[in-house]
């Protein structure tokens, strides 16, 4: 693999020191001030019109090129409440947090194509580079969008950018319609009647009715859900009591459920809805759910998703292009742009050929550098080639 012609060896050495450093104090969501002062630092240093505070702490860099016509490149910033395990030399500073999705190195490929673009030739029209706090469930897209981000930077145009573990390092996915799941977030809460460990049919313990609950609610999706409908239901958090002989009053249960498909989505959530009555009051007991953080499809529009896989294989040969990739049950707040304006969210491989790699939102997970120079590559071929594109 060959550096860009736009990033010789100091300047990707730059990149990995800067990712690095970030991946070494990450900020969770809406928390990004360090990260954004970076950023905007360099932005501004390089000669850029900047932006910041938008969406509470997302910076915008603007790149005034030749001609008419914008478009919106974006990196999120945030990091995970996770305790790294990865051993890295630059693993987190800071308990209890960490950079496991790889939006350290997110932001090192945008502000590298940043360099790149700002050093020249310029592009044939407006470019602006967002960095977006709050990815990681705080739907930071909706709020820059809400603070006025397609209002004070219109654009035709807006394409995102993810690290992927299970694809080749050297190789891109990219697929036109739906690449991100739609995906909600799930709050269950039994309320029972607390008493003595010894003594339990003098109560109504929520423990049991939390137990029935898990394994009925996966039948939603096995049988009551087409099994050719994409669709995932997982429980990630059952509490309950605080004593081993007391029988608490109440437990609480939280998940997330993802569909490729709204109506699915709507289906499933009001069969949750029943569910969860019916099961808690069949054992004496009250249940109801709520429904928070909800995130759209994640859905490429055909036009730039085809522009996108012209820009990888021109970057790295059609070999080395999944196209079209399968979908993803993951979400992506993205998609809140998507419903706004037409573009392409598109993966970069990260996987080293025989090694095992970590998975997104493990805690030993560490962005791939050798993915950086290809990343700039690719924002580079889309800001390059945007106005010089076939658009039929």
């Amino acid at each position: 693999m060959t550096l860009h012609a736009s990033l010789d060896a100091a300047a990707l050495d730059g990149l990995v020191a800067l990712r690095r450093d970030l991946h070494a104090h990450p900020e969770l969501r809406f928390e990004e001030r360090r990260t954004a002062g970076i950023v905007a630092g360099r932005l501004a240093a390089l000669g850029l019109e900047v932006h910041s505070g938008l969406g509470g702490t997302g910076v915008v860099g603007t790149i005034r090129g030749e001609g008419p016509g914008a478009i919106l490149l974006r990196a999120d910033m945030d990091a995970l409440p996770i305790a790294e395990e990865s051993g890295v030399a630059h693993a987190s500073r800071h308990p209890g947090r960490m950079h496991a999705c790889g939006h350290d190195g997110h932001v090192a490929m945008l502000l590298g194509a940043a360099d790149a673009l700002a050093r020249g030739p310029k592009p044939g029209g407006t470019v602006h580079l967002v960095f977006q706090p709050g990815e990681e469930g705080g739907a930071g897209a909706l709020r820059m969008i809400e603070d006025g981000l397609l209002d004070l930077f219109p654009v035709e145009a807006c394409f995102g950018l993810h690290n992927w573990p299970t694809l080749p390092i050297g190789h891109f996915g990219i697929c036109a319609g739906p690449v991100m799941a739609a995906g909600v977030r799930f709050t269950i809460l039994i309320e029972g009647r607390g008493g003595h460990a010894a003594q339990p049919h003098l109560a109504v313990d929520p423990i049991p009715v939390g137990c029935a609950l898990v394994g009925q609610l996966q039948t939603l999706v096995s049988r009551r859900t087409d099994p050719l409908a994409a669709a995932v239901l997982s429980v990630c958090m059952f509490n309950a009591g605080s004593s081993d002989n007391v029988l608490p009053s109440s437990a609480e249960i939280r998940g997330t459920l993802r569909t490729l498909d709204g109506d699915v989505m709507a289906r499933l959530r009001d069969g949750m809805a029943a569910l969860v009555e019916g099961v808690s009051a069949a054992h004496g007991a009250r249940g109801r759910v709520t429904f928070h953080g909800a995130y759209p499809l994640t859905a490429n529009a055909p036009a730039e998703a085809r522009f996108a896989a012209e820009t990888m294989r021109h970057l790295v040969g059609p070999d080395a292009v999944e196209e079209p990739t399968p979908p993803n049950m993951t979400s992506e707040d993205f998609g809140f742009m998507l419903e706004r304006r037409p573009g392409a969210y598109a993966l970069i491989g990260t996987a080293e050929p025989g090694r095992p790699s970590p998975a997104l939102h493990a805690p030993t997970f560490d962005f791939n550098d050798a993915a950086i120079p290809l990343g700039v590559g690719y924002w580079l071929g889309i800001a390059r080639g945007w106005w010089g594109r076939d658009a039929a």
